[in-house]
């Protein structure tokens, strides 16, 4: 993680740095134990805090000692740690309260260039309510009240952190992070449907040699088989695909025979591991219920979705036929509007390239990260057009949005009782991510979540 802001962790030995490190890095990277003055050199990792990513530093506790002691020589790296941050974290020990050297680490740290964020730690129960309290006194604002241990806070700290590590320049542009690396990897495309919509005859098409067995009769493929490609692009760029055929896949009532049930299986395993699905349809017999369950099963597994319709060359009635599938997919699978619908010929090629672009642009889309910054400007923009309803006349406050994963995008939401928010106002959300920040008819995940409170009985 290239050119990350940087945050690091400072205080007095023996506050619990070194715990507040590993669980911001997410490993136990740095030693603890009750004995103080286990870190010496700076220790630095990437840490991420409810996707936000930084690099953090664990310094050695800060003691008034003479420069050329080891303390003093460990105090002129924590020094330096500090200046060279975005931001400084100043941990007190809340159970145990002010001491002088807390106070000479607050004096020091006033005159540092550095912003300071001060975090009472070990801050859960009532134990250390005498401690939040005297840390005021050292003038940084209220503290960030958490348990490193335990995990409390940490959604505290992530608000106080934000500010600080999230600074774009154009507060209007939306910040979009696409893993290169994986963009660059064979694009892995499944090709899914009922018996007999022609998903290995399509598959030979783009190969250009008759690399799997068709035919008339429903059922032939039975083993989902990948096979390695490379498609060149109407701008003639070469980019590997892994084509993966599957079996057919009929309604569950009617599949009787064992081989055809572990096929069917087989067929559902493939879709785990695809990055695209494309959904073949039958051009003579149109959109079937079974279609709609085999898409809903590709969007339950959280892959994007292309409905491709084949045999568009023989098609009667086209424009309504059209038109009436586009309607009964925007109906029967209303948690993902505006799935791409493309029409193709397996037969004679037509579409074939535009199925493809389209395939790798949603990929794109799949993997796509947006900055909290600019994800939480927008929040605001929505939640100002659109507030949060009061169920019983008490208001759900919705404090911030972060994006915690991709492929697909995962979000989670912050906000007190939201376990009271409206599935309505979630699909609200969900509907705008989709619309304003470019992520088009690919599944999104929200997960809704509660701050902890450390003094909650």
């Amino acid at each position: 993680m290239p050119n990350l802001p940087v945050v690091a962790i400072i205080g007095r030995p023996n506050v619990g740095k070194s715990t507040l490190f590993n669980r911001l890095v997410g490993k136990k990277l740095a030693l603890v134990d009750d004995r103080p003055g286990v870190t010496r050199d700076r220790r630095e990792g990437d840490a991420t805090l409810v996707g936000m990513e930084f690099r953090v530093i664990d310094t050695a506790g800060y003691e008034d000692q003479d420069a050329a002691s080891l303390p003093g020589r460990m105090r002129a790296q924590t020094e330096a740690a500090v200046a060279q941050a975005d931001v400084a974290l100043f941990l007190i020990d809340a159970r145990v309260g002010l001491v002088p050297l807390d106070e000479e680490i607050a004096r020091w740290l006033r005159g540092s260039k550095t912003p300071v964020i001060l975090v009472a730690n070990k801050a859960e129960g009532r134990a250390g309510e005498s401690g939040i309290l005297e840390s005021l006194s050292l003038g940084f604002g209220d503290p960030v009240a958490l348990s490193a241990e335990h995990g409390e806070g940490m959604v505290e700290l992530f608000e106080a952190l934000l500010p600080h590590v999230e600074k774009d320049e154009d507060p209007e542009a939306v910040v979009e992070e696409i893993d290169e690396e994986s963009l660059d990897a064979p694009l892995k495309l499944a090709i899914i449907g009922r018996p007999n919509a022609g998903k290995s005859t399509l598959i030979n098409r783009m190969l250009g040699e008759e690399r799997l067995i068709t035919g008339p009769e429903a059922g032939i493929t039975r083993d989902s088989i990948a096979i390695d490609w490379t498609w060149h692009d109407p701008e003639g760029d070469a980019r590997a695909v892994r084509l993966i055929d599957t079996a057919g896949m009929r309604k569950r009532a009617n599949v009787q025979d064992k081989l055809e049930k572990l096929s069917v299986a087989d067929a559902l395993h493939a879709i785990d591991f695809a990055e695209v699905v494309v959904l073949l349809l039958d051009a003579t017999r149109g959109l079937e219920a079974q279609d709609l369950r085999i898409a809903d099963a590709a969007l339950q597994e959280g892959r994007a979705l292309v409905v491709a319709i084949n045999k568009w060359d023989v098609a009667e009635n086209a424009s309504s036929l059209f038109n009436g599938i586009r309607g009964a997919l925007e109906e029967g699978l209303s948690q993902v509007k505006g799935i791409p619908v493309l029409t193709v010929s397996a037969a004679t090629g037509k579409g074939l390239d535009t199925l493809l672009k389209v395939a790798f642009e949603t990929r794109e889309a799949w993997s796509r990260r947006i900055g909290t910054g600019e994800l939480n400007r927008w929040f605001e923009k929505a939640i100002e057009a659109n507030p949060p309803p009061a169920p019983g006349g008490k208001r759900i406050k919705l404090r911030y949005l972060t994006q915690a994963k991709t492929r697909p995008p995962g979000f989670v939401l912050f906000g007190t009782r939201v376990d009271q928010l409206p599935t309505s106002y979630q699909r609200y959300l969900i509907n705008g991510i989709r619309r304003d920040l470019g992520f088009g008819a690919v599944p999104v995940r929200l997960t809704l979540r509660a701050p902890k409170n450390p003094f909650d009985r």
